[in-house]
C-alpha cells in the first residue's frame, strides 16, 4: 500500500452535519476538532520575532538551546531525570512523525504495529502507509509476535485515557519481549482533571518508575499545540533510546524534516515558561466544567475523559444518530466511527471553542 491508497480522508464525511449545525439561529458551536482558539501565549510570540533573521538553514538535530530546553522541561514537568541532549530531537508538529515513525524505521509488509482500540487514525495510516499490519489492543500480553512498533497513547486521544506507571511499565516490559519500539504520544499529558491526575504528573513512558533509568527501545512524544496554542507552529519533539533517536536524524537529514529557526527560538520560550501553561489549563478546566454537566443531564454518559481536550461521551445509540442530533442543537462533535471500529457508539467533543461558545452548547444541551 502507498500514498494513492490511502482512504478518503474522514472529516468530508461530517460535512453534512456541520451544515446543519450551521443553520441554527445562534450559529454552530463546533466542538468536532481540537485546534486551539486561545492566544498565543505573549512570551512566544515575541520571542518568534525576534528570532526572524534566519537567514541560514536550520539544524534538523535542533539547537543547542532548544535541545537544553526540551531535556530541562522533562526533568521539571515530567519527572524524568537524567535525559541529555543525544535524548531528543524536535519534529514538524507530532502528527507528521506519528504518520512517518515506520517510514523512518524502515518497517514493511509482514510488520505489524500495534496501537490502542480508541485512537487517533494517523497511527494506522503510518503503519498502511509502507505496508505494515495495524492491530488494535490495549492489552500488551495480547500484542503479537511480529510486532515491530507500539503505540501508546496517554492521555488518549480521544477518550482521555490515562496509563498509570505500572501499566507502562508492563508496556514496556512485552514490547522488549517483542523486540519492538515502544512510542507513546504524551501530548495532552498537562492537562489532567480527575482524581489522582489533577494533583499527580501524568506519568510519561521514560518516568524512572517506568523504565528503571533505561530508556532502550522507548520514545516519548510530545507537542507543544495544546498546552501552549501552538497548533500554527507545528512545534514538537521525541525524546527516548539515543540510538534510536540518532537514526532517526540521520533519516530526517536526509529527507529535509527541518523545523524553521524561529519556530526553534519559540519553543525555547515557552519550554521554560510555565506560567502560561497553567493559565490555559484552568481556561480548559472552567469549559469542562460548563460543558461535562450539560452533556450528562442531555442523557450522555462520559467515558474515561479524565485527562486531555476532549469528553469521550455515548448515550447508547450509534454515533452518526448522535451527531445529527447534536446538530439539530447547532453544535458539531466528532463520531466515534472514525477512531476505529470498537466505539461505534461514541462521539468526541473538544474542549476548544472559546467560553462564549462552551456555554452556548451547554445551554442548548441543558434545554432538551
Amino acid at each position: 500500500m502507498g500514498v494513492a491508497d490511502l482512504a478518503d480522508y474522514p472529516w468530508d464525511a461530517v460535512a453534512p452535519y456541520a451544515e446543519r449545525a450551521r443553520a441554527h439561529p445562534d450559529g454552530i458551536v463546533d466542538l468536532s476538532i481540537g485546534s486551539p482558539v486561545d492566544p498565543t501565549p505573549p512570551i512566544v510570540a515575541q520571542a518568534l520575532a525576534e528570532a526572524t533573521d534566519a537567514h541560514a538553514y536550520p539544524q534538523t538535530v535542533g539547537t543547542p538551546a532548544l535541545r537544553e530546553a526540551i531535556v530541562n522541561w522533562y526533568a521539571r514537568r515530567r519527572e524524568v531525570p537524567g535525559l541529555a541532549p543525544e535524548n531528543v530531537l524536535p519534529t514538524i508538529g507530532s502528527k507528521e512523525l506519528v504518520a512517518l515513525l515506520p517510514l523512518l524505521l524502515d518497517l514493511r509488509g509482514g510488520d505489524i504495529v500495534v496501537h490502542p482500540r480508541a485512537a487517533y487514525p494517523t497511527y494506522e495510516v503510518g503503519a498502511r502507509l509502507v505496508g505494515a499490519t495495524p492491530v488494535a489492543s490495549d492489552d500488551p500480553a495480547a500484542w503479537p509476535e511480529g510486532t515491530r512498533l507500539v503505540w501508546l497513547n496517554s492521555p488518549g486521544n480521544p477518550d482521555g485515557r490515562v496509563l498509570d506507571a505500572a501499566f507502562l511499565r508492563s508496556a514496556v516490559a512485552r514490547a522488549r519481549e517483542l523486540g519492538a519500539l515502544l512510542a507513546s504520544d504524551e501530548c495532552y499529558a498537562e492537562l489532567g482533571w480527575d482524581a489522582p491526575w489533577d494533583a499527580e504528573a501524568i506519568p510519561s513512558v521514560l518516568d524512572p518508575r517506568v523504565t528503571d533509568g533505561d530508556v532502550r527501545g522507548i520514545l516519548s512524544v510530545y507537542s507543544l499545540s495544546k498546552q501552549s496554542n501552538l497548533a500554527g507552529y507545528r512545534a514538537a519533539f521525541l525524546a527516548g533510546d539515543p540510538q534510536i533517536v540518532a537514526r532517526l536524524h540521520t533519516a530526517r537529514k536526509h529527507l529535509g524534516l527541518m523545523l524553521p529557526a524561529p519556530v526553534q527560538t519559540a519553543m525555547v520560550a515557552a519550554l521554560g515558561d510555565d506560567g502560561h501553561v497553567a493559565a490555559q489549563k484552568e481556561r480548559y478546566r472552567a469549559r469542562r466544567a460548563t460543558l461535562k454537566p450539560a452533556l450528562e443531564a442531555a442523557g450522555f454518559r462520559v467515558d474515561h475523559s479524565e485527562a486531555g481536550l476532549y469528553l469521550w461521551a455515548t448515550e447508547g445509540r450509534d454515533g452518526w444518530e448522535s451527531l445529527g442530533r447534536l446538530a439539530e442543537l447547532g453544535i458539531l462533535a466528532g463520531p466515534g466511527h472514525f477512531y476505529g471500529e470498537h466505539f461505534p457508539q461514541h462521539i468526541r467533543l473538544s474542549l476548544t471553542a472559546t467560553d462564549g461558545r462552551i456555554a452556548a452548547a451547554a445551554e442548548r444541551l441543558r434545554g432538551i
